[in-house]
């Protein structure tokens, strides 16, 4: 219930009789003790109705040493590098830490199949930048070629349509999109060492590993999920969640690195 006070305040050529006077016992009856004063109503902010999910991808072992890439053969994407670069099917940090893990909801949420935003895969330097892209169903992925070199892009689909497209340096971005979710590997028929990955995912709870292994997973609603992890070279694995609202989940996963 709210209080409203109205104050009327008299010109100085006004000619209304004063008000008449409010005696003790009338006074002391709008304020009896043990009854509550009237006060305005609060607004206080609504208690959060999600929770999240936070961690870190590590890896245990030596990983295996990889040979740099040898781009002599292509010598518009050599001059990119100061020094030749390494594959990117194993990247790891400071602290064991695990790159490009695609880390999402595997059950749990519903799926999902509006269109999300644009996603860009750009090739520069004879690379797929990002090596990893992650997107739900029906989202779009449009490709760009920077290089002054003509590149192939060949997802290797097994449930969504297989398809090799070539795009010759200076056209414009194509766009793609996945209707059934999928991990798809990616390459260039042109030059052996350029391999990415599309997740193509069939909710919007996912998230990708970056430089430090760290992962977020905002916005899930109360209940219980599997939470999985997928790498492209040590394979995945799966642990079990339960979200209350307005909290965060601290999740790790640890791999067993593959030196051979």
């Amino acid at each position: 219930m709210a209080l409203s006070l109205f104050v009327s305040v008299p010109s100085a050529s006004s000619q209304q009789a004063p008000a008449p006077a409010v005696s003790a016992a009338a006074a002391a009856a709008l304020f009896t003790p043990g009854i509550a004063a009237l006060s305005l109503p609060t607004d206080p902010s609504s208690p959060p109705s999600e929770g999240s999910i936070s961690g870190k991808v590590t890896f245990e072992g030596t990983p295996a040493k990889y040979k740099s890439i040898d781009m002599s053969p292509e010598p518009n994407c050599a001059k990119f590098y100061t020094t030749p670069p390494m594959p990117e099917g194993v990247v790891t940090g400071t602290n064991n830490s695990l790159q490009n893990v695609v880390v999402y909801v595997s059950v749990g949420a519903p799926d999902e199949t509006s269109s999300g935003p644009v996603v860009t895969l750009r090739q520069r330097g004879c690379r797929y930048n990002p090596h990893v892209v992650a997107i739900h169903v029906n989202q779009e992925i449009w490709v760009q070629n920077d290089d002054s070199v003509t590149h192939t892009v060949h997802p290797m689909a097994r449930t969504n349509k297989e398809w090799n497209r070539s795009q010759p340096p200076g056209t414009p971005p194509f766009a793609i999109k996945y209707d059934k979710p999928e991990f798809i590997r990616v390459r260039c028929e042109l030059h052996p060492w350029m391999r990415g990955i599309f997740a193509v995912m069939k909710n919007s709870h996912f998230a990708v590993t970056d430089d430090s292994g760290s992962f977020t997973l905002p916005a899930l609603p109360p209940g219980r999920y599997t939470i999985t992890a997928w790498h492209e070279t040590y394979g995945e694995m799966s642990k079990e969640v339960t979200i209350s609202a307005g909290e965060t989940n601290n999740l790790s996963f640890v791999f067993k690195a593959k030196p051979y």
